[in-house]
């Protein structure tokens, strides 16, 4: 979006710089021609006069718009951000996370980098309880203090979107198994101590994650499949752990209460 604001921006400022010029132009040969004849002074006053006057509504003109591009393009980038976020928890939506993270991986791959990273999935537990117990309004304030607690807890250049209900997903480039083990146990943990309270009553939060490992070529949906394995795996074991798969496809993980 930036770099198609940045071509209008060009493209609308050529136009206000080359207009004032070609009049200029016009001007001074038309001028040229009229007072050919004519004394000097008179013709060097009219050509002077030629070179003036066309710059007289061009410059205000290029101010003018050039503020105007700058508000449209200001308005255009606050749009594409309210279109991209999930207005609940201001993560990534799922279309904008899915395409981002395709992105990333086609320009990992095009650019002849090393493919690697990891992939991760976190689930809100029990979030289904929490719904029905306490409504939906306390619901959704449980989920903005997970994706808090998940945005706290990972790098500036991670991706991280609300790709289901009560799920996120993260995108982990450059990373090895261990660095990924770390950042999901680090917000396991932020999730753990993240205060939610109902009626003044303290009730705890906890997730679920499941990610894969990759170090070559490889696709969205394909690490959504095998993260979303290890997911499964980790609730099936009780809950409030974490599981990863190696880019084998071993199952790998730290175990947590």
């Amino acid at each position: 979006m930036m770099a198609r604001d940045g071509a209008d921006w060009l493209r609308t400022g050529s136009w206000i710089v080359l207009g004032p010029l070609i009049c200029m132009v016009i001007s001074l040969a038309y001028n040229g021609m009229v007072f050919a004849h004519d004394d000097p002074i008179v013709r060097n006053r009219a050509l002077q006069a030629a070179l003036i006057l066309p710059l007289l509504p061009g410059l205000p003109l290029f101010v003018y718009f050039s503020f105007k591009l700058r508000e449209l393009a200001e308005v255009n980038r606050k749009l594409g951000i309210i279109a991209a976020t999930d207005g609940l928890t201001r993560c990534l939506n799922r279309s904008a996370f899915t395409t981002l993270v395709e992105t990333k991986l086609e320009h990992m791959f095009a650019a002849g980098l090393q493919m690697h990273g990891a992939f991760l999935i976190v689930d809100a537990d029990n979030f289904k309880t929490i719904n029905d117990r306490f409504g939906h309004q306390n619901g959704d304030e449980a989920l903005s203090i997970i994706a808090q607690a998940i945005r706290s807890s990972v790098r500036a250049g991670d991706s991280v979107g609300r790709i289901g209900g009560e799920e996120f997903g993260i995108f982990l480039p450059a990373v090895d198994r261990y660095a990924a083990e770390i950042v999901a146990e680090r917000l396991r943990n932020a999730v753990s101590q993240a205060i939610f309270t109902v009626d003044g009553q303290l009730y705890p939060l906890s997730v679920s994650v499941g990610g894969v490992v990759f170090d070559d070529q490889t696709q969205f949906e394909l690490l959504y499949k095998m993260a979303d394995e290890r997911l499964y795996t980790a609730k099936g074991e009780g809950r409030n752990c974490v599981r990863i798969a190696g880019s084998d496809g071993r199952n790998e993980g730290l175990a947590m209460v």
